[in-house]
């Protein structure tokens, strides 16, 4: 972490220059048994493609509203430090008609169409796979991420101080993001190094940052588990012990 970032774009930087080979999101998905580990190096290489697809193929802009219609999962991460990088604002759960193009799962497909401007489709299967057939009327970002360039640079610097993040009727900048960022980490007990599991939904502030700013701006690493309800009390203290576990949100 350095102390001049002030964009989650920076803290991701910051720590590809301090460490890429350490582990930064360990998904698990425990209603298929899926685990993803993704180094800081591999998740920033994901950010790359996807901002580049963001800047590129779907012409976004500082300042343009994106519908983040995903759960808590390893590549909707990637899509929140992709929106910071182009200067979008990332509008987690948001209206798709209010917003200049949309990003959405397969659960929320027909939502979606609502959105007048691009659209993007994430299938959500293990390792990143596709759509069997990509629906009608989105993009496939399996298909379209891989072909992307490993690095980016914006057309244009990003403000720190403009709207980055909107998520349940909160609304931050990258600078405020990545303060109250800091400060969550600080109440978690976070420190470099630290791995913080988080089983938390990704449709609350308190949600993103355990999930993914807050082990960011500490320069630790998130065990991110989606349907950890499934896991039985064993089964939890088994991965605490397996993943090096130093922190719990539940």
């Amino acid at each position: 972490m350095n102390s001049s970032d002030r964009t989650p774009a920076d803290l991701l930087r910051s720590a590809l220059a301090a460490d890429p080979a350490r582990p930064l999101v360990t998904f698990y998905d425990d209603a298929t048994g899926e685990r993803v580990e993704l180094s800081v190096a591999t998740f920033a290489n994901w950010v790359a493609k996807t901002a580049n697809l963001l800047q590129g193929d779907l012409a976004a802009e500082p300042g343009d509203r994106l519908a983040l219609l995903l759960p808590a999962h390893w590549q909707t991460a990637v899509w929140l430090l992709a929106c910071s990088s182009v200067g979008v604002v990332a509008d987690v759960q948001g209206d798709p008609a209010a917003a200049d193009l949309v990003v959405t799962g397969p659960d929320t497909l027909e939502r979606a169409r609502a959105c007048r401007g691009e659209r993007v489709a994430l299938a959500l299967r293990p390792l990143g796979g596709r759509f069997p057939q990509p629906p009608e009327g989105f993009a496939d970002y399996a298909l379209e991420a891989p072909s992307q360039g490993d690095r980016f640079a914006p057309f244009a610097p990003v403000d720190p101080d403009g709207p980055a993040l909107a998520v349940d009727g909160v609304e931050l900048t990258g600078a405020q993001l990545v303060a109250r960022a800091r400060e969550d980490a600080a109440t978690l007990g976070l420190a470099p190094g630290s791995r913080l599991l988080s089983g938390r939904t990704y449709d609350t502030w308190d949600g993103l940052s355990a999930g993914l700013f807050a082990p960011l701006a500490a320069d630790g690493s998130v065990v991110l588990c989606r349907h950890l309800g499934q896991l039985d009390a064993d089964g939890l203290a088994k991965r605490v012990e397996s993943e090096r576990v130093t922190g719990t949100a539940v």
